[in-house]
């Protein structure tokens, strides 16, 4: 049986990257999968401080978020990480399976600490042994993952391996990695060679989900191009990183290939082209945020959702906590 997992922080508001790189993905997935788990990960948030108020309201909005894009929570697994003790207590698990070698070869941790390392939490330190935890809690066979999470999943499969080794059990599977086209990597609308981040200080830099369609059509307005026109080919874009951006964005939205796009796009000036992206981008993104605003003014009907997405997680992640246990040694009741 194949097992899908995978998780967003509910840190600030989703952006266009996080929908057409993972979230519209998803939602594909559910109809190929019958075994689709999607979690809001707020324990991985805390590894940095969060806003108390800040946190419970990012994350009902990422959860609404997910259902205006078309996760259906009757179909696919939809919880937030924290209703589940089964992540912590198996991330502590295998804190004591991971070796520091391991950590201390994961990129991202040194990109987030920067010359800060000795001051950040212990959690930031870690969170790869709960990202690992996460994935293996449900015994996931398949982790959909950008360029940027592929340490990260590497990491799972050592951790799982060890472990059926070190305890001469295949509790875990080798979990394989999903990666998809065209389109998955959305960059900064104000550096083309930047990933769009919802940490960037410039709310030009990204589309998030929350915004109306005059918001959208300003950032595109703004959005960074260069003198030229666009070009015939796809070719042509190289060494142009923000009209490459602009018709990845283009070709993702309207799920056609770049070579497409620069069929009908190529020769047109920056100017008629934003027009079109600004429309196109309206017409998808408008009527998820329509969505997301019902269910945020119900917020009794959408944690009632979240607790029975837990509920259904617990039911699968219990038994796996109480095999990983028997194997460990831990005297239960």
């Amino acid at each position: 049986m194949k097992r899908i997992f995978s998780g967003v922080q509910p840190t600030g508001n989703l952006h266009l990257g996080n929908y057409l790189g993972a979230i519209r993905n998803w939602v594909r997935l559910q109809d190929d999968y019958e075994d689709c788990i999607f979690c809001v990960v707020d324990l991985h948030a805390i590894t940095v401080w969060q806003d108390p108020a800040a946190l419970t309201k990012a994350t009902r909005e990422v959860a609404a978020a997910f259902i205006a894009a078309g996760i259906n929570p009757e179909k696919a697994v939809l919880f937030n990480q924290s209703q589940v003790p089964a992540h912590a207590q198996l991330a502590w698990v295998f804190n004591c399976v991971a070796r520091m070698g391991w950590l201390n070869r994961m990129t991202q941790f040194k990109e987030k600490a920067g010359k800060n390392r000795e001051n950040v939490s212990v959690g930031l330190y870690a969170y790869p042994n709960l990202m690992a935890a996460d994935i293996l809690a449900y015994k996931a066979t398949h982790v959909p993952v950008g360029e940027d999470q592929k340490q990260h999943l590497e990491l799972t499969r050592d951790i799982a391996i060890k472990f059926n080794n070190d305890f001469g059990k295949e509790v875990f599977p080798i979990t394989e990695p999903l990666i998809f086209g065209e389109g998955t990597r959305v960059m900064s609308l104000r550096d083309g060679t930047k990933k769009m981040s919802k940490s960037d200080p410039s709310d030009y830099s990204r589309i998030t989900l929350v915004d109306d369609a005059d918001a959208i059509a300003q950032k595109i307005r703004k959005a960074k191009t260069d003198p030229e026109p666009l070009p015939e080919t796809v070719e042509g874009l190289e060494g142009r990183p923000e009209a490459a951006n602009l018709i990845n964005i283009y070709a993702a939205l309207s799920d056609r290939t770049r070579a497409d796009v620069m069929g009908e796009m190529g020769g047109k000036a920056f100017s008629e082209f934003k027009t079109l992206l600004t429309d196109l981008a309206v017409s998808v993104l408008a009527p998820m945020t329509t969505r997301m605003n019902e269910l945020l003014a119900d917020q009794a009907e959408l944690d009632a959702i979240l607790r029975r997405g837990a509920e259904r997680a617990n039911e699968i992640a219990s038994p796996i906590l109480d095999e990983v246990y028997d194997a460990v040694g831990f005297l239960r009741p």
